[in-house]
């Protein structure tokens, strides 16, 4: 089967095609014939070598990707009947695993991993559900704010910070997000509440409205310590990229790892409905083949995409 890896750590240029043996689906597992792979940061992260230390007996190539949609073409002994051969599904892939990531034709992954895919949506669309929200849920549960409370919300354009939005009001909480000026009628049109310009004093912007500080924030824009002033005494942010932060003011500096929830399937299936029932907005930025993975790459780092960059496997 044709993948995309990388056998080195580097620029967008390690990514390579490569032909692999097509993987089986042993006891509890789903193979995935894969249609398209959304391409998030931490798939950077682990081109470049952030992964590393995780991935110290995974033998190269190294396949990058988190998110997949396709159709499941096989079944592992002892998957129940809650999925089919021919359905047409999405999952949540760890790619620091032997196994690698969501970068190829096929993919074998725990069936509690998959679910169906939300209905209406092509399979770009779909490949761009999984890993984000169930960041965003991982992070709001986190905070587990009381109905009424307020959250705050940095990066609040991108993939993960419009899911926080999003899912944020539908958990009936106030929301105060940060925006650039073009993008604040985006962040508006995800339902927060109040939008302040994005930038360095981002903390003294969310203050001016809110003087005593929000109880919760989650740092979707990685500012770390330029955002904890935002925190009110005895809050809590949520990081994304493993910074514990000061401590200070009582003030919580929590990560989170959509990892922990990779194998959740009650969570990811509510994720699924939600977008069915458009309370998650599905946004694909542009498609390309997989075989221009690199390309794809230099775009999400250039920044200002506005929904993600999908390999399309088909």
């Amino acid at each position: 089967m044709k993948a995309i890896g990388l056998s080195t750590y580097g620029g967008p240029d390690v990514l390579r095609e490569v032909e692999l043996p097509a993987p089986e689906a042993g006891p509890g597992e789903v193979r995935i014939r894969v249609h398209a792979a959304a391409v998030n940061p931490t798939d950077v992260m682990m081109r470049t070598g952030g992964h590393a230390a995780r991935m110290r007996d995974v033998p190269p190539p190294f396949l990058p990707g988190m998110d997949a949609a396709g159709v499941i073409d096989q079944l592992g002994p002892g998957v129940d009947g809650r999925l089919a051969v021919g359905q047409r599904v999405v999952a949540l892939v760890l790619p620091t695993r032997p196994e690698g990531g969501a970068y190829a034709e096929q993919v074998v992954v725990p069936a509690a991993s998959v679910v169906p895919a939300p209905a209406g949506s092509g399979h770009a669309e779909a490949s761009t559900l999984l890993m984000n929200a169930a960041t965003a849920r991982l992070a709001l549960d986190t905070l587990a704010l009381p109905a009424g409370a307020t959250v705050a919300v940095t990066g609040a354009a991108g993939a993960v910070g419009a899911y926080t939005v999003e899912l944020a009001k539908a958990d009936g909480l106030t929301v105060v997000a940060d925006a650039a000026p073009h993008d604040r009628d985006l962040v508006r049109g995800f339902g927060a509440d109040h939008v302040v310009d994005r930038g360095t004093d981002v903390a003294e912007r969310i203050r001016a409205l809110l003087p005593d500080g929000v109880p919760g924030l989650m740092d979707g824009s990685d500012q770390r310590e330029e955002a904890v002033p935002a925190v009110a005494d005895g809050g809590t942010l949520i990081e994304l990229r493993g910074w514990h932060g000061p401590d200070e003011h009582g003030i919580t500096v929590t990560p989170v790892f959509v990892a922990s929830v990779a194998t959740d399937t009650t969570l990811l299936d509510t994720l699924r409905r939600q977008a069915e029932e458009g309370v998650l907005s599905l946004r694909v930025a542009k498609v390309l083949p997989a075989s221009d993975a690199a390309e794809a790459h230099r775009l999400l780092e250039a920044g200002g995409l506005r929904g993600r960059v999908v390999l399309d496997f088909s």
